[in-house]
């Protein structure tokens, strides 16, 4: 499998992982919309970490108070419209709330955004230009409104083939969507899933192989094609020692499935989305392995450190917040950006190189079956988070 370089243009002070220590448990937050709340609380397991070098830094320092340079410039400040999804699919006949997607942009672009990130291009049929704008007229309709609002359209979380090697169908519709991408003015595409849900490497070699291709395709298309991660995906690659009944390998080298598809993809075809909130779900979770020899090690995760490893082939992050919870299992609860724990001010500080980020806020929990208002009302506190980010 072939290995690519992707160190051009990264300076050596960026190609350093730095180090990190346990530290004190993070304390539980109970309210599920609390604001940012004292420094973390690391225990012995499952850990919470932050680089030794970082150690300090409380998660206060979400908010800013509005003083020094912006951590993410006025024009970078997104959302993805999945966190509106109510929203845009909301019937306009049945209420005075902004419903559809011209409506939603307005009042997006009221808030400030200056970018969108799509999440699928349907709304109710009675919404201005009909219930699907997957179509040429309908991306034109969308751009034409995106254009009016001031805003840009950055990505989407659209069609990725299920064929591999791709079926004539699965070609055709990934090149209808390139094109639909193209008239929206978007630089990149991509998909709100995991290349593979598989935990060997055999199983991510062959999605390499396929991302590589698709990715050669987008980039003949002047787009950059991108996949988004969950929190599996910086789980343990299995690559070695004993054998499973099936002659699958049961221990790890290390080596987290996520890093190894950068290794074995084009850094100038295949790029990549970080949900920052999933990230750090990963740090709770995926902490320790099985190596080859059976020894039990240790190695806490470092979201900010992989992408300053990687630093040109993260274009776009999901900025999604949370607070702590002993219960679900992840180790947070999604809140409203700027409301919640994660440090955000650390993690944008530590990433650098804000004219290449598109930050987009997403919220999963925002919409609500009692007050219709929620999500949008959401999405700007959200905003006001991530414009409060200062350096």
């Amino acid at each position: 499998m072939t290995e690519y370089n992707d160190e051009s243009g990264t300076d050596s002070a960026l190609r350093r992982t730095l180090g990190v220590n346990r530290r004190r448990f993070l304390s539980t937050c109970t309210a599920a919309a609390a604001t940012a709340i004292a420094a973390p609380v690391l225990g012995a397991s499952p850990a919470f970490a932050q680089p030794a070098s970082h150690q300090g830094h409380g998660h206060d320092h979400n908010h800013g108070h509005g003083q020094g340079q912006a951590l993410v410039p006025a024009a970078k400040r997104g959302i993805i419209l999945y966190t509106v999804r109510d929203a845009t699919g909301r019937d306009p006949l049945s209420t005075s709330l902004p419903s559809g997607f011209r409506d939603v942009f307005k009042e997006l672009a009221r808030y400030g955004y200056k970018q969108v990130e799509f999440a699928g291009f349907g709304q109710h049929a009675n919404a201005p230009g009909g219930n699907n704008l997957e179509t040429v007229a309908g991306a034109k309709l969308l751009r034409s409104w995106l254009d009016d609002y001031g805003l840009r359209a950055q990505g989407n979380h659209g069609f990725i083939p299920s064929s591999w090697p791709l079926s004539q169908s699965d070609l055709d519709q990934f090149k209808r969507s390139l094109e639909i991408a193209n008239i929206l003015g978007m630089d990149h595409m991509g998909t709100g899933g995991d290349p593979t849900g598989s935990a060997y490497r055999a199983d991510w070699d062959v999605a390499a192989d396929k991302w590589n291709a698709m990715g050669q395709i987008a980039r003949r298309a002047g787009i950059k094609l991108y996949t988004h991660n969950h929190d599996a995906a910086y789980g343990f690659l299995l690559d070695g020692g004993p054998l499973d009944a099936q002659g699958r390998p049961t221990r790890s080298s290390g080596i987290r499935k996520l890093e190894y598809f950068l290794k074995v993809t084009d850094p100038k075809t295949v790029w990549l989305e970080m949900d920052i909130f999933w990230a750090h779900v990963a740090q709770y979770k995926f902490h320790g392995y099985t190596a080859h020899d059976g020894s039990q090690r240790e190695n806490i995760f470092d979201p900010a450190a992989l992408v300053r490893r990687h630093n040109k082939r993260y274009p776009l992050f999901h900025a999604k917040d949370g607070v702590v919870s002993t219960t679900n299992g992840d180790g947070y609860e999604m809140v409203p950006f700027g409301t919640g724990v994660i440090d955000y001010r650390t993690f944008f500080r530590r990433v650098g190189e804000a004219n290449h980020r598109n930050p987009m806020v997403e919220q999963d929990t925002a919409p609500s079956s009692t007050d219709l208002a929620q999500s949008l009302k959401q999405a700007r506190i959200s905003y006001e988070g991530m414009a409060a980010l200062r350096k």
